[in-house]
């Protein structure tokens, strides 16, 4: 992806009012506070990472990327194939540095459904110069709201928002 604008064709995807989740979640003061948009075929976010994520000097921390791609590729696969997710396998390239107070871009794709259960998903992130600087691949697994409910892993009141809000 070379373009790292939020034109027109990428409309927002719901957000939810509560959640402490670290990389979306509204009400986590000390998270990314990340929002999505989707132009159909991938999801994208832009963020500006806060100087208290960083490891060396100004350089982002590698789990806070890995973060921010796990995110993207997330919510890729829960607007794109209107399924809840949870990941599976997470593999991650860094191939430049990232620094805190950029703003910078992350794109998420589906590159394979692998059945009604799985998906593989890919994630990229630019900085404000547009070079790449880390890919991911992730497996995901796909559940429906009820599965995700008799499984409990996630609060039943936020399953219905988010099947509601993205699904229905």
């Amino acid at each position: 992806m070379n373009q790292l604008e939020l034109t027109e064709k990428f409309k927002p995807l719901p957000r939810h009012t509560e959640g402490f989740c670290f990389g979306c979640g509204p009400t986590n003061k000390a998270g990314l506070g990340m929002r999505f948009f989707s132009d159909g075929d991938s999801v994208v976010s832009r963020v500006a990472v806060p100087e208290h994520l960083c490891g060396w000097g100004r350089v982002v921390h590698g789990g806070v990327i890995s973060t921010m791609l796990d995110e993207v590729m997330g919510w890729t696969a829960i607007h794109l194939l209107q399924r809840l997710v949870l990941t599976k396998s997470l593999q991650v390239q860094f191939e430049r540095p990232v620094f805190s107070g950029e703003m910078l871009w992350l794109a998420g794709r589906i590159r394979e459904k692998i059945s009604e259960r799985e998906a593989l998903m890919t994630g990229e992130l630019f900085n404000p110069a547009g070079e790449r600087c880390a890919f991911s691949q992730g497996v995901f697994a796909l559940f429906t709201g009820p599965a995700a409910k008799k499984l409990g892993f996630i609060d039943p009141d936020l399953v219905d928002m988010v099947t509601t809000k993205f699904f229905g």
